[in-house]
């Protein structure tokens, strides 16, 4: 990312917008007490302007009355505002009361806080011990050899052998309490990250939602055209890498053997005894019951984009029959108006029907093709008249040498333009090294060419002559 881009983060972004807030620090700790904190979502006006009194309620009084006078429902309505979209604030189907849930900007922002405070433990070895199995896995899987797949599970099996062995002799390791709570914090990182993602992939799907409400209010073309432009956005987001993926954990999720074996797992290991005193391990028993409504919300959200193409289509063909019956009503009372005094003359002219008829003696007979006779004679050239001078007078220009050249000048200064480079770094191949240092400069991200400023540039000829060169002016600045 260039400046320009991080700048117009700065000006647009929800979640920069948040931290240059003046109550940032009050809407993140209400985003942390509401939804981040319980793992919570999709929670009612009234649940939240509850959990935001008690977080004002303590703020005054520690700080005053003055602290934060406006109600809590303004600032619920002010953070879900358009211009704010910290917020996402929706109406669930039967229910007048409005919903609200954190977008994915403002999550972001949450957990970046978080981490700001910095941690007592950092997971370090399951970390490492995660990135071997995936790579492993990546490699194994990836594997088209069956030599090598067989030798790699032959290994497997001789490994889950030797560690059968060492179990029946008495040799039985047990994870360290260390160990046991570096692996913990890691797995409740990971079920906040997947919660995360899942804010993500339904706010994509909402976007779809609404791109399709926008191109049915304003379509102008045929019905078919519509449903092409409609399944072709829907089919981006499903076959995406991250459609797939999420299609893939839901497919998983969803399978009882699966499920089954994953809450046997936690149950497991909320009974570990080196973790018996640990804060967080209430909550690894219920990490599946938190993916469960954040995955049905994202479903719920496919499903209202296939009953919306659904009432497309009714409305769509409802129209259509309308049509279609005017159509038939006004040949009607135009029949009836002529039926007395039917005009002279052709009423109508209407193209008779017919068959092309192709006799097979009309089609023409096989003719083979006609050889033609081609001179190859090759003419033997005399070796007088050839100046083979021209193959030995080439030369390359070396563009590595050119950028070390640019690097180096650049080491002592933040920008140089190219006559500041080639007065260290004389030209030596003449026009060919300068229309190599053009190409590098228009090739490169961190150079600007300056189409209202010339420079000069000068080198010198074998037989001492001197040739200069006016150009647009280069400026090659120090990449970040």
């Amino acid at each position: 990312m260039d400046y320009y881009a991080i700048n117009a983060l700065r000006e647009n972004h929800a979640g920069w917008s948040l931290l240059r807030a003046q109550n940032a620090p009050l809407a993140v700790a209400f985003f942390m007490a509401a939804f981040t904190g319980p793992n919570q979502r999709n929670l009612g006006r009234q649940q939240l302007i509850d959990v935001l009194d008690d977080v004002l309620f303590g703020l005054r009084d520690a700080d005053g009355g003055d602290k934060f006078p406006r109600a809590a429902a303004d600032y619920l309505d002010d953070w879900a505002a358009p211009e704010r979209a910290w917020l996402r604030k929706y109406y669930v189907p039967g229910q007048d009361e409005p919903h609200f849930d954190l977008t994915p900007a403002a999550e972001d922002v949450v957990r970046w806080v978080e981490n700001l405070r910095g941690r007592d433990f950092v997971a370090t070895q399951s970390r490492l011990t995660s990135i071997f199995a995936v790579l492993k896995q990546l490699v194994q899987q990836s594997e088209t050899d069956p030599e090598v797949r067989l030798a790699e599970l032959q290994r497997q099996r001789d490994g889950i052998d030797a560690e059968m062995k060492r179990i029946r002799a008495g040799h039985i390791r047990v994870m360290t309490g260390p160990e046991a709570l570096d692996h913990l914090q890691q797995l409740t990182a990971l079920a906040k990250d997947l919660l995360s993602d899942f804010r993500e992939v339904e706010q994509n799907f909402r976007k779809l939602d609404r791109q399709v409400r926008e191109q049915i209010a304003t379509w102008d073309g045929t019905q078919g055209e519509l449903l092409a432009s409609i399944f072709a956005n829907q089919q981006d987001i499903s076959s995406s890498l991250q459609g797939r993926t999420f299609q893939g954990f839901w497919d998983y999720l969803m399978s009882p053997q699966l499920r089954t074996e994953l809450q046997d797992l936690l149950q497991r290991a909320t009974q570990i005894e080196a973790l018996a005193g640990t804060d967080s391990l209430h909550a690894v028993a219920n990490l599946h019951q938190d993916w469960l409504p954040a995955v049905e919300q994202t479903q719920a959200t496919v499903r209202q984009l296939s009953q919306q193409m659904r009432r497309l289509l009714d409305d769509k063909v409802f129209l259509e029959n309308k049509r279609i019956m005017r159509l038939i009503r006004g040949v009607e009372s135009a029949a009836l108006g002529t039926r007395e005094a039917p005009p002279s003359g052709a009423f109508i002219e209407i193209d008779a029907p017919s068959v092309d008829v192709v006799l097979p003696f009309e089609r023409p007979l096989y003719e083979p093709s006609r050889k033609v006779m081609v001179d190859d004679a090759v003419l033997t050239a005399d070796d007088a008249d050839v100046d083979a001078g021209a193959l030995f007078s080439q030369f390359h220009v070396d563009k590595l040498r050119l950028q070390g050249n640019i690097d180096a000048v650049l080491a002592e200064a933040e920008q140089a333009t190219l006559a500041e480079v080639t007065a260290v770094y004389p030209l030596s191949q003449g026009l060919a090294e300068v229309v190599a240092y053009y190409q590098l400069a228009t090739e490169s991200d961190w150079a600007s060419i300056n189409p209202d400023q010339s420079q000069q540039l000068s080198w010198q000829l074998p037989d001492g002559s001197i040739r200069e060169a006016t150009l647009e002016q280069i400026i090659f600045g120090r990449p970040v």
